[in-house]
């Protein structure tokens, strides 16, 4: 397929000149550090079954009923990879979610990405998907000629009865959305985009999705919990006091209702990349990736930070210095023609909760390695892990 991989403009999301000012003060507590070479987990020159089979999102995994391990990192397309340990994961060439890319943005079918997921039992799998709708694509839908200025996300929920081979829609199917239907503020990408991995505390399923911001919404990652995530209906975002924020489809109801806004939480800016719960502190512990913003992130990479209560996070620790799709690329820059990592995961394969939402003394960091051909990443692509060390401060 002509692939157009402007996507790699998760670029923007939350852009820091924007978003709230960092509150926090505090170094994490927790100390992560790379702790061996990077291993090669799938290769789009010899791994895929069709061209678009790509690493493209953070990669997910759980435990199915029969103990294997499926995992979810490539592109819109959905097919999983799968294997009786992480060690032997390929790739499965049945389509579990199909994408249309359909032109009418009411039917929620862009091009859908299962970017969460969570399970109790290894069969019934609820998933976050990150959908986009690309005007652009559509004659007459956009008054504009770039991806990025008619781009409209939406999070949806979707479910398997079967383990995750086959994924069909909730019932609501919106999870979070703007107020205002894709016609509305083009110009600019609007929406709500990229889950994090979902991941328990107390009773309840959590998951950071993020969000460029609109008048009287502010830009950044946004914190949701859901008692059951099986239940669509019942997520919930927080609003700076209390988890009381509920989205509704824009083009179904009243366009005139007012729609409370979630609290963007500090210290992040872009996109979460994935949450785990540290076992022997009780510390959780966040990745995502950054460029280089002077006077809050000194280098473009990967990023931790550790928090108690999912709120009020340390401030960030580099992790991985690395090029990535945030940062600039033009003529005099490095990564032109070079490589970025993208879609940063911390994975413990040896974690005791079955969607891998804990890890103790040691985890891998996945990353996508893409190779950009002039500042497109259109080249070829990796699924790379590394070995992480995890010890307190």
């Amino acid at each position: 397929m002509p692939i157009d991989l402007r996507r790699a403009a998760v670029v923007a999301l939350a852009l820091l000149s924007t978003a709230a000012p960092l509150r926090a003060q505090t170094l994490p507590a927790l100390k992560l550090t790379i702790d061996g070479r990077a291993e090669k987990v799938f290769d789009t020159a010899t791994d895929r079954c069709a061209p678009v089979d790509m690493p493209d999102v953070n990669p997910r995994a759980y435990r199915a009923a029969d103990g294997s391990i499926v995992m979810f990192a490539l592109h819109f397309q959905a097919r999983p990879l799968r294997g009786p340990d992480f060690a032997h994961l390929k790739i499965d060439c049945h389509v579990a979610l199909h994408s249309t890319e359909s032109a009418d943005p009411a039917t929620y079918d862009g091009r859908r990405y299962v970017t969460s997921t969570w399970t109790a039992d290894g069969k019934r799998v609820a998933a976050l998907i990150h959908d986009e709708y690309h005007a652009d694509h559509h004659p007459g839908r956009c008054l504009f000629k770039s991806d990025l200025q008619c781009w409209w996300n939406t999070v949806l929920s979707f479910r398997s009865d079967d383990g995750g081979a086959n994924f069909v829609p909730s019932k609501p199917l919106v999870v979070a959305a703007t107020p205002f239907t894709q016609d509305v503020g083009q110009g600019r990408h609007r929406g709500f985009f990229n889950p994090s991995n979902m991941f328990a505390k107390d009773g309840h399923v959590y998951a950071f999705v993020s969000t460029t911001g609109w008048e009287g919404q502010s830009p950044g990652p946004c914190l949701i919990r859901n008692r059951n995530p099986m239940d669509s209906a019942g997520w919930r975002g927080w609003d700076g006091a209390g988890f009381t924020v509920s989205w509704r489809d824009p083009y179904r109801g009243d366009a005139r209702a007012i729609q409370k806004s979630c609290q963007s939480i500090a210290p992040f800016g872009y996109p979460v990349g994935a949450v785990v719960r540290h076992r022997p502190s009780g510390n959780f512990l966040a990745v995502w990736d950054a460029p280089r913003v002077p006077g809050r992130f000194p280098t473009t990479g990967v990023y931790y930070a550790t928090s108690k209560d999912l709120l009020h996070w340390s401030e960030p620790a580099l992790l991985l210095a690395a090029h990535n799709p945030h940062d600039a690329c033009g003529a005099n820059e490095v990564n032109r023609d070079g490589w970025i990592d993208a879609y940063p995961s911390l994975i413990d394969h040896d974690a005791k909760g079955r969607n891998f939402d804990d890890a103790g003394a040691a985890a891998w960091l996945y990353v996508a390695r893409i190779q950009n051909v002039g500042c497109n990443p259109a080249g070829r692509r990796y699924l790379l892990r590394t070995p992480v060390a995890i010890t307190p401060r």
